[in-house]
């Protein structure tokens, strides 16, 4: 009896968890601590949420925050190996050998990045689209500064098949029920 109802209890807990998405502005802080300029604080929901992974303060873009504390590590844990999209702009003209290395696995110090999907943004010189299943920390910059670039700015467009879309910047939104279920079914849930 007493597994039933922690089964129970659990779907009830995902069907009614709330899931925002976030576009962060730069300046922000992701995190829960009483520090200016943080996160929760920022998003002045009702519900008390926690954000899922991390946009450092210099970075800007979609987040996503929940008030179910169970599936953040289901979404952020790097063996799970989950897509996270980016649109990057460097300092200087991208060169092709650049975007042959990004693509294959850098040597940022303390690790190697694993091979990832990255193409240059039509009509523009200097900026990249990034996709990532792994999520070291401050990976990107890291990855450009190995290679002589400088990041100017860098923007999350995409967690899983959560899309940034159209929502201005430091304004967020509940994930649709369609949203919602097709997260909970790439998690397994």
């Amino acid at each position: 009896m007493d597994d039933l109802f922690c089964e129970l209890r659990t779907f009830l807990k995902l069907i009614f968890m709330i899931i925002i998405a976030y576009n962060k502005p730069k300046g922000i802080i992701c995190t829960t601590e009483k520090v200016a300029d943080n996160i929760i604080d920022a998003v002045n929901h009702p519900a008390k949420l926690l954000p899922i992974g991390r946009l450092d303060r210099n970075s800007e873009g979609l987040i996503l925050l929940t008030d179910n504390g169970s599936i953040i590590n289901k979404i952020i844990h790097p063996d799970f190996e989950h897509e996270k999209e980016y649109v990057v702009t460097l300092n200087f003209p991208l060169r092709n050998q650049f975007l042959k290395q990004m693509a294959e696995g850098v040597d940022i110090g303390d690790a190697i990045t694993k091979p990832c999907v990255i193409t240059r943004e039509p009509g523009t010189k200097r900026v990249f689209r990034i996709i990532l299943k792994q999520g070291l920390y401050r990976q990107i910059r890291r990855m450009c500064n190995v290679m002589d670039y400088q990041v100017i700015k860098l923007e999350r467009v995409r967690i899983m098949n959560i899309k940034l879309g159209k929502l201005k910047t430091g304004e967020w939104r509940e994930l649709s029920e369609e949203e919602k279920n097709e997260l909970l079914k790439e998690l397994s849930l």
